[in-house]
């Protein structure tokens, strides 16, 4: 086993890594802000966020109204798009020069990239993909809950010996604090040496496509296996409501609908206001990502589907016979 590049006694702190994608925080890195914050009150220890980029000194301040008591700023025309190694060399020399405790990442496809290969570089563990986490009582120890297997088991991992100790969290498993602008921090500029190496990349453009955002749905329309690939009825549903479509991994795999719409263990967690499943059986590698939802309404031929124990109201129909019911009732209420 390598000898890590710092000692449990040696290390202070609670950091989070403020991903920003042009300009903007990204939703997941308000989020951990949210749960640092109250690891990091529980602990007694400060919170610092890590934000690395080009022009981006005013996100220090919207971190610092969302939790963070300072903000580790990088601003260097090299780090203006996210590249693995200038990254990765900034942020181990930040992390070997202040020797963080734990250090939380948003597992986004940048987020992981990242944290992989911190992981190699800080000779520490990484705890990827947690559905939740907290302190060992007592202690500031993280323990991270991880699924498996389709959901069919639950570890709880923790770091003991190496630090940082890390971990990614995927976009909706935590709330997202409310930023209070009268919150005072810091805000503390890191000097960038970037090797000339690691600028022989240049990014000439990037490309990102442009999808729903279901995470911050507040009503989501479901559907699995049951709908046999037939969306008109849910989509009717779901512009009705003002909401947008999710699905299930066997949806996706199908084909019926983009991966983006995905729920579940390896798809998004949602916690919309209302969640309409249709003809989905409830297995937990789908539950996971929709049980935050405020209230569950599921549809299923099938009394016993195990959706309905994780459901405030079920409909044992056929989903083809309920939703144009439910549909033109609520034209009805909409003309009233």
């Amino acid at each position: 086993m390598f000898e890590p590049l710092y000692k449990p006694e040696e290390a202070h702190g609670i950091w989070v890594y403020l991903e920003q994608q042009a300009g903007k925080l990204e939703g997941v890195s308000l989020e951990l802000l949210g749960k640092a914050r109250e690891l990091a009150d529980q602990a007694k220890v400060r919170l610092t966020g890590a934000l690395l980029g080009h022009k981006v000194g005013d996100l220090a301040k919207e971190a610092i109204a969302c939790g963070a008591d300072e903000v580790l700023v990088a601003d260097d025309a090299v780090l203006s798009q996210y590249r693995t190694d200038p990254y990765a060399r900034v942020v181990t020399q930040m992390v070997q020069d202040h020797k963080p405790d734990i250090f939380l990442l948003g597992a986004t496809p940048d987020g992981r990239d990242l944290a992989g290969r911190l992981g190699v570089r800080l000779r520490t563990g990484l705890t990827a993909d947690c559905t939740a986490m907290w302190l060992k009582e007592g202690t500031t120890l993280l323990e991270a809950q991880v699924t498996g297997f389709g959901g069919g088991i639950t570890a709880v991992i923790e770091c003991q010996y190496h630090r940082p100790q890390m971990a990614t969290v995927r976009p909706g498993v935590f709330q997202a604090a409310e930023p209070d602008p009268a919150r005072k921090g810091t805000v503390t500029p890191v000097v960038v040496k970037v090797p000339q190496e690691d600028q022989r990349v240049q990014v000439l453009e990037r490309v990102t496509r442009e999808g729903a955002d279901i995470t911050k749905a507040k009503v989501i329309i479901a559907g699995g296996r049951g709908i046999r690939g037939d969306w008109r009825l849910l989509e009717e549903l779901a512009a009705l409501l003002g909401g947008e479509i999710g699905a299930t991994r066997v949806a996706v795999d199908e084909g019926w609908v983009g991966r983006d719409r995905q729920i579940g263990q390896t798809g998004l967690v949602t916690r919309p206001d209302l969640a309409i499943c249709c003809g989905i059986s409830g297995a937990i590698h789908f539950t996971v990502g929709v049980e935050k939802a405020a209230m569950i309404v599921s549809i299923n031929t099938d009394r016993e589907a195990e959706i309905f124990e994780h459901s405030d109201y079920g409909v044992v129909d056929d989903v083809f016979q309920v939703l144009p019911a439910l549909i033109e009732e609520l034209r009805k209420a909409a003309q009233t």
